[in-house]
């Protein structure tokens, strides 16, 4: 398997202002020799997050990022709470430099609070946390991920990369009871929401790409928001808005694994934008674009959302091009929130999606959503994509207009020498949903044959709950999305609702008028 056939070419990128290919002295775009480890659902992230903060000492270094972080949300039981984890930390001697989005209003279903609160816990002890609203209007940094490094010790080096923030509802495993500490959403999911994500661990020359992404932000010379109002708040308040110098880089870890791994990002065009992306950058969907493009036989998507007819039509135009190709997509069967406005909005953007790829590959379209054995249903979070069981990413992008070209977003896409990682990860979240024990997968290697075994499965659960839930329940716990109906009259204001506010254009102009990435 060649890297470049399926990764993107540092020209192929779009962004010549980043570092993040130019530092690697082959001239790739990515990085080999890395060890790469799925983290599904938060409870098995946040264990592995504890022991490798606990195992830091002094003159280590901790960067991340985070679109939400909540200061009392347990990584493992009591006494883990994410601000008392990074604190004990920083009081140990441990460099602690974090960039959180400012957010939007509380009142608004944000979290501004919260993420000032994490912030000035972390500066009491002295480490050092920013409230970053370097975004356009509306926007958001929506990158995860945690980095640590270790002078002396890099083989302890890595870097967790994904979907999951460090904040209330994610810390949920694979029997989907949700988090005790939950947050509100949407009646549907009852009070302890069920919440499916995923994250990776990477070790190996990666790590330093991550740290790379995390450098480029904190050393932007713009101001960390252009509000003038804010800025005075900041000033009055005393609030830490200049990033303090970052320890000298070390070396790249060593290679330690058969992956290569390429990170693939988000950020929109701005006036006066960022220094390392002056007119954004959207190697995210560049990235989705070659990969489908050999995509011949399954792609496999878990999404939060799957809008935008414009960013299906990547998806479609692979199925119309390969009649043996495939999709299966797992996505929430309702939105998390209760605002009339957004879940219109919501359901018009999936509806304009679905009705594109159904178009395009009909009856080899099959999209799922999950419930946990109680029948309530789960809240996908997950950002995950498996083309021809190659080339998997696993990342906070989501597959929308605002993913691809309007939020701050960052991706890891893997290729294994051995070709296991990507069949392994698909096979893993397979088994999950279909209830199959570790092991139970041979009919799922085939693309064809898991195709069958997922509609099997979400029928044999569909008919038992038409039939009032009578007898046992069915192995499995999918059930086939129905898409929303919405009446002409509702499309007319919910239309630029959605394009306006949902899932808005980040794109330069010019890109946007030519439907490019």
């Amino acid at each position: 398997m060649r890297p470049d056939e399926w990764f993107l070419l540092p020209e192929e990128r779009g962004n010549p202002a980043t570092s993040i290919d130019a530092r690697h002295p082959d001239g790739a775009a990515w990085t080999t020799g890395n060890q790469v480890r799925p983290l599904v659902h938060g409870a098995e992230y946040f264990t592995a997050l504890r022991a490798a903060v606990n195992r830091m000492r002094a003159g280590d270094l901790l960067l991340f990022t985070d679109w939400r972080g909540d200061p009392d949300e347990r990584l493992d039981g009591p006494g883990s709470e994410i601000a008392r984890t990074l604190c004990d930390a920083a009081r140990r001697g441990v460099v602690v430099k974090g960039l959180i989005w400012r957010s939007h209003l509380d009142k608004l279903q944000f979290s501004e609070a919260e993420n000032r609160h994490l912030g000035e816990e972390i500066e009491a002890v002295g480490g050092e946390c920013l409230l970053d609203m370097r975004v356009r209007a509306g926007g958001s940094h929506h990158q995860k991920f945690v980095l640590l490094r270790h002078p002396g010790r890099p083989e302890l080096d890595v870097a967790y990369v994904g979907g999951i923030d460090l904040c209330h509802s994610r810390r949920d495993d694979a029997d989907h009871r949700g988090d005790p500490q939950p947050v509100r959403m949407a009646g549907a999911y009852g009070p302890t929401p069920p919440w499916h994500d995923v994250q990776v661990e990477i070790r190996g020359p990666a790590v330093a790409d991550v740290e790379t992404v995390f450098r480029e932000r904190w050393e932007d010379p713009a101001p960390l928001s252009r509000n003038p109002l804010r800025r005075l708040r900041d000033r009055l308040q005393g609030g830490d808005v200049t990033p303090g110098p970052l320890p000298e880089r070390l070396p790249d870890p060593a290679p330690c694994g058969p992956h290569a791994v390429q990170l693939l990002r988000t950020y929109p065009y701005r006036r006066k934008g960022y220094a390392f992306a002056p007119h954004g950058e959207r190697s995210i969907a560049r990235g989705y674009l070659k990969a489908l493009s050999r995509a011949r036989r399954l792609v496999y998507l878990e999404d939060q959302y799957l809008w935008s007819p414009e960013v299906v039509q990547a998806f479609a135009e692979a199925l119309a091009n390969q009649p043996r190709l495939r999709l299966i997509a797992v996505i929430p069967a309702f939105s998390d929130q209760e605002s009339r406005l957004s879940r219109t909005a919501e359901d018009y953007g999936r509806l304009q999606a679905l009705r594109t790829l159904y178009r395009a590959g009909g009856e080899r379209i099959a999209v799922y959503s999950p419930e946990n054995h109680a029948g309530t249903p789960v809240y996908v979070h997950a950002k995950v994509a498996v083309v021809d069981d190659e080339w998997a990413m696993v990342g906070s992008d989501n597959v929308n207009l605002r993913s691809w070209t309007f939020d701050s977003e960052l991706s890891c896409a893997v290729l294994d020498e051995a070709g296991t990682y990507a069949r392994e990860l698909r096979l893993r979240l397979a088994r999950e949903h279909l209830d199959r024990a570790d092991g139970d997968d041979g009919d799922l290697s085939d693309p064809a044959a898991a195709f069958d075994a997922f509609a099997a499965a979400a029928s044999k659960l569909d008919d038992w709950h038409a039939a009032g839930t009578v007898g046992p329940r069915p192995p499995g716990r999918l059930r086939t999305y129905r898409p929303p109906t919405i009446k002409a009259t509702t499309a007319l204001w919910t239309a630029p609702a959605y394009r306006l506010l949902v899932d808005p254009d980040g794109r330069p102009p010019a890109l946007r008028r030519a439907r490019e990435f």
